[in-house]
């Protein structure tokens, strides 16, 4: 045409891979690069990451680096999976984020007294989310925060936990205070995150910061504990002058008592076989043997809930023994109450509320 050639572009060499526009070139691969790689794949393979964990400039610089890339080949991806599983498998010891994780390594080596120190020191180290730790507590240990707090942080405290135990915690509390902490979480939508983080540091640090406790268990379960393997006589006794003393704490140290006439009531009937298998048969015999007025309804039920033929063999063992003296069947009755005890804490069973249905 009017002398002019056209010229066809030259077909691509099939010995060389294609580039598509956006892929990355692996020969300038960055280590942050190789790291949002890696966090894309587990994440499409389904993984949760707690990458919430990381410092906040990490967690911002890796989300930058993510909008910046587009496409890895295949080659590059296996590379890079290679190289971090390498690392992976190079590694030999790895230590816990956060100081909940290095004090829960800690526990029994260190004092409590350091513990509770470094927890209450914990608001320039804490690397964990602070409500999820404060969310753990039981609603008696946070009503006093929303209690001695002012309405602006007691709104964020219940603007941070789940809906039902804000609520519950809500119908707790006097109705004008009630009335602020309402009107104040309509107000704290403008707030900071960073300032929401460090009000919740600054609240679990103190939640988490309780004095060390000589004894573990309350006072009211200590007393139980020991008058479950009381006599009867003394353990009517300290209840008749409790109930003299102060009537309030006597009714909960009988609800914290547990005796071989309570099992009917607070020992499922799934849960006798493991009772029987803990219990020394000659015990139980004398136990069943020594049933009296009081005692009659829980022999029976024990019975009624073992085997047949191993209830028909105690039954007639115990109707070979005769006489028993009270004492006797006293500590036959305690040994079958500390047998329960020991179920109950080594978790396989557990005693049904005095409350429950």
């Amino acid at each position: 045409m009017d002398g002019q050639i056209a010229l066809r572009p030259e077909p691509p060499d099939p010995g060389l891979p294609r580039r598509i526009p956006g892929m990355i070139d692996p020969r300038t691969l960055t280590r942050r690069q190789k790291a949002a790689i890696v966090v894309r794949l587990l994440l499409a393979e389904g993984a949760t990451l707690p990458l919430s964990e990381l410092p906040e400039p990490l967690q911002a610089e890796l989300t930058t680096q993510m909008t910046q890339m587009r496409f890895v080949d295949r080659a590059t991806l296996r590379d890079v999976v290679e190289e971090f599983a390498s690392e992976l498998d190079s590694i030999g010891l790895s230590f816990p984020g956060g100081l909940e994780g290095a004090l829960g390594i800690l526990e029994g080596a260190i004092s409590p007294e350091i513990a509770a120190r470094l927890r209450k020191q914990s608001g320039a180290i804490w690397t964990d989310d602070p409500w999820e730790t404060i969310a753990e507590f039981p609603p008696e240990k946070i009503m006093p925060l929303l209690q001695r707090e002012s309405p602006e942080i007691g709104a964020v405290i219940l603007s941070k936990l789940k809906v039902a135990k804000a609520a519950d915690l809500l119908s707790k509390l006097p109705g004008a205070l009630a009335r602020r902490l309402t009107l104040a979480v309509s107000e704290t939508a403008d707030i900071a995150p960073s300032t929401v983080r460090r009000i919740g540091v600054a609240l679990a640090a103190e939640l988490k910061a309780e004095p060390p406790r000589a004894f573990p268990a309350a006072a009211v379960e200590r007393l139980g504990a020991i008058l479950n393997v009381s006599t009867s006589v003394t353990r009517e006794e300290v209840l008749e002058g409790l109930d003299a003393e102060d009537a309030e704490l006597g009714s909960q140290v009988r609800k914290a008592i547990f005796t071989f006439e309570n099992i009917p009531d607070r020992v499922a009937a799934r849960d006798v076989p493991v009772v029987v298998k803990g219990v020394d048969q000659d015990i139980l015999i004398l136990a069943i043997a020594g049933a009296t007025e009081k005692t009659q309804a829980t022999v029976d039920y024990l019975l009624a809930n073992m085997s047949q033929r191993l209830a028909d063999t105690m039954r007639d063992e115990a109707g070979e023994l005769g006489k028993i003296a009270p004492a006797e069947v006293e500590r036959a009755e305690t040994a079958v109450v500390s047998a329960i005890r020991e179920a109950v804490d080594a978790g396989e069973i557990k005693l049904i509320a005095e409350d429950e249905e």
